[in-house]
């Protein structure tokens, strides 16, 4: 069986970095930077056929005047010959999943197309397009190698559960409930990064000469922000994977120097991280390590922090969101924002680099923008983001604000634009919201 996994390419709607001033675009984000893990992960669960990974991010990463989506494509499926394609979608690269499945149509209507990922999980029913022949909610390898099965076989897709079944743009979801499967336990499987050679340069950051990648040490979230689709695609629950399966992949991974811990948060269990850290140093594990740490967890427990940083921990992505308390309540950000600033101290004291991250509400007016300024600038870390409160299909913060959204292009679901009303001017607020970026202390790009 020939299966073609592609990874579709990022959204290019970016109105922050459109409007802004252009001292500051050189600091904006313009591509996020990792591994299509999720794909990875189903081609190790379907290794015994013949899988292609492609990454389009990458590709045009590496070949910036490669064709255009359509024809890159239609390129891949006259070598490859595949009897499945596979997408993995988000919510910003939704469309371009939709092109992805119609070429794959318009070029063979016989070529089975299955979609997942985490618009999949969250939001099913948006996938009636007839490109789309099969979508699969959840954390799937196991759901997508009986899908692989019954073509194969010839049988029924329906007698499959926990998938939805596209005939004719009418989604049928199927009966029973899927088998159990532990994705950060006894079920995990590795990513297969052999499939990334190709690209394995177009994953730096910044100004690193090191490809980085992502390794997930859990899965979930046990925290519940209200603008976060990460509990809301696990349903609350939190899984955390073993330190020895860790160990195992952070060993197989040796032309990666650089390993970005790719959690929610990754420091919830903390007697869990400090094992973890003592069998790395114990097994020789050398690895400039990034992760994400709440604000709260370093201002409380600087010794963990301490031990971190002498175990490799260099870069911390910290989710400020907000310098007033009273938005961070209505965010159910349960960390106050005096946390901010003590974090900032800890991790400084440590040697370690910050990005702290804002996120930026569509009523925000000229005293608002002014008061944030003062207070990211007496603040500053080496790297800030500055993104704009977005209601993503899934999340609580959608259901509250779905009504007033005024734009609902998937494409500008990207935290670079605002899709409800501005209390400024449109272009007013995007041009305010891109000259925060140049508050901060470094010259990199992260």
């Amino acid at each position: 069986m020939k299966i073609l996994l592609i990874n579709p390419p990022r959204s290019p709607e970016n109105n922050i970095l459109k409007f802004a001033p252009e001292e500051a675009k050189r600091f904006i984000h313009k591509k996020l930077i990792g591994p299509p893990l999720g794909l990875l992960t189903i081609a190790a669960a379907v290794k015994d056929h013949d899988v292609t990974v492609f990454d389009t991010k990458g590709e045009y990463d590496l070949v910036p005047d490669s064709p255009c989506l359509e024809a890159l494509v239609q390129n891949l499926l006259e070598k490859h010959k595949p009897d499945l394609v596979g997408v993995t979608v988000i919510t910003s690269e939704f469309d371009f999943s939709m092109e992805i499945c119609r070429t794959v149509k318009n070029y063979n209507p016989g070529i089975l197309t299955v979609a997942g990922g985490l618009h999949a999980t969250l939001c099913p029913n948006d996938f009636t397009d007839p490109s789309f022949d099969i979508i699969i909610p959840g954390q799937c390898p196991h759901i997508f190698r009986e899908v692989v099965s019954a073509l194969e076989s010839r049988t029924p897709y329906d007698s499959i559960p926990g998938i939805l079944v596209n005939s004719g743009g009418m989604l049928t979801k199927t009966k029973g409930k899927p088998a159990n499967w532990d994705s950060a336990g006894a079920d995990y499987l590795m990513p297969d990064r052999s499939h990334l050679k190709r690209w394995i340069e177009t994953y730096k950051v910044g100004n690193s000469p090191f490809p980085s990648t992502y390794v997930f040490t859990s899965l979930g979230c046990p925290y519940k922000c209200t603008f976060c689709s990460i509990w809301t695609q696990f349903r609350g629950k939190y899984y955390q994977r073993s330190v020895e399966s860790l160990i195992t992949e952070l060993k197989s991974i040796e032309e990666y120097p650089v390993v970005r811990f790719a959690d929610a948060n990754t420091v919830v269990d903390e007697a869990f991280m400090l094992q973890l850290f003592k069998r790395m140093e114990e097994e020789g594990i050398h690895k400039t390590i990034v992760m994400d740490i709440r604000a709260d967890v370093a201002a409380n427990r600087p010794d963990i922090i301490e031990k971190l940083a002498r175990g490799g921990l260099k870069v911390v992505i910290c989710g400020f969101e907000s310098f007033r308390d009273e938005e961070l309540k209505k965010y159910h950000k349960d960390s106050p924002a005096i946390d901010n600033q003590e974090a900032v101290k800890v991790f400084e004291q440590n040697g370690i680099m910050v990005r702290g991250n804002y996120v930026i509400p569509p009523d925000y007016n000229h005293k608002d923008f002014e008061a944030l300024s003062e207070y990211a600038d007496r603040n500053r870390v080496v790297y800030a983001g500055y993104t704009i409160l977005t209601p993503m299909p899934g999340t609580v913060y959608y259901q509250q604000v779905k009504n007033d959204i005024v734009d609902n292009d998937y494409r500008k679901y990207n935290f670079f634009n605002s899709v409800m009303k501005t209390t400024l001017p449109h272009d007013e607020f995007h041009t305010r919201v891109g000259s925060l970026w140049l508050i901060k202390k470094g010259t990199d790009v992260i």
